[in-house]
């Protein structure tokens, strides 16, 4: 068995927890996740199974797109509903629908995040949310990511109450902290806030419509169709650019040749996928460091 199975993800669950649980139902070791989701978070997880897992970074690396809300009002330790409170304010004014899309549109494109102290943010070779355990506050460091929209899913023309809460729909790149954008969006209207509710709805291609409980796949399992529900490898790679190779060729990619880089690629910075006539991803290639004009590659993967 092997390809990507897209997994729901429910709450009070780690990521870690579910491919736990995933190795006992499926009786199999090499399983691995696509990026942490913190317990209080839902949605789409992709599973690589098998061979699969050699593809797991480039979910990992692909963009995100999330359902939460903000609530704003008072702010937590550690961004979200599950830490103490902070800071609290009680909002004592109305905000207008336009007041709120203005900042949506700011934080929209390209914006520096400061990751939680509850994250699992490395700092000196330890994660932040050890520090944060221990009562240890460290320099954090600061890091860009891209907001690519964020659509407000709340049809009110006018907000008001001593908290407010509005949820939104939000499209990122790698390395986005929805709970910190959360903060960020109460900041911008003068209140601490945090995020009180988030569900992950895609990870690169996968998407909720593709994907399975854990109770629905001992249910599959148990029926013999989990097979329909597993994804093959090339669909994780979906968002990287293809560069199709004749079969004569698949051989030396096979055993790691250093090819010429394609005309339409020469522009291309990051990896991409070798396939042959079939579709079938067989390398993962990047330019070469020293050599111009020619790629190497990073990972074989049709061992």
């Amino acid at each position: 068995m092997e390809g990507i199975l897209p997994l729901y993800k429910e709450k009070g669950m780690t990521s870690h927890d579910c491919v736990f649980k995933l190795r006992k139902i499926l009786k199999m070791k090499r399983i691995g996740h696509t990026g942490t989701l913190d317990p209080d978070v839902t949605g789409v997880l992709p599973i690589c199974l098998g061979r699969a897992t050699k593809v797991a970074e480039y979910i990992t690396d692909a963009g995100k797109s999330y359902e939460g809300e903000v609530s704003i009002g008072f702010s937590t330790t550690t961004e979200d509903a599950s830490g103490e409170v902070v800071e609290q304010k009680i909002v004592d004014r109305t905000f207008t629908r336009k007041e709120i899309l203005e900042v949506l549109s700011s934080l929209t494109g390209e914006i520096t995040q400061t990751p939680p102290m509850y994250s699992a943010v490395k700092v000196n070779g330890k994660r932040l949310y050890e520090y944060a355990r221990q009562g240890i506050e460290v320099e954090r460091p600061s890091r860009k990511v891209t907001i690519y929209s964020i659509e407000l899913l709340d049809d009110r023309e006018e907000f008001e109450g001593e908290t407010i809460q509005f949820r939104f729909k939000v499209a990122c790149s790698k390395g986005t902290y929805i709970r910190t954008l959360a903060v960020m969006i109460g900041e911008s209207l003068g209140y601490p806030a945090h995020m009180s509710d988030l569900k992950r709805i895609q990870s690169a291609s996968f998407s909720l419509e593709d994907c399975l409980t854990l109770e629905e796949v001992s249910k599959k399992l148990e029926e013999g169709t989990i097979q329909e529900f597993i994804r093959p490898m090339e669909a994780a790679l979906l968002h990287l650019p293809k560069y199709e190779i004749s079969d004569k060729l698949s051989e030396k990619v096979l055993n790691g040749s250093v090819l010429n880089i394609p005309e339409e690629l020469t522009e291309v910075s990051g990896p991409i996928v070798v396939q042959d006539s079939k579709g079938t991803a067989l390398a993962i290639y990047q330019h070469h460091p020293h050599k111009v004009g020619l790629m190497k590659p990073t990972k074989v993967l049709k061992i």
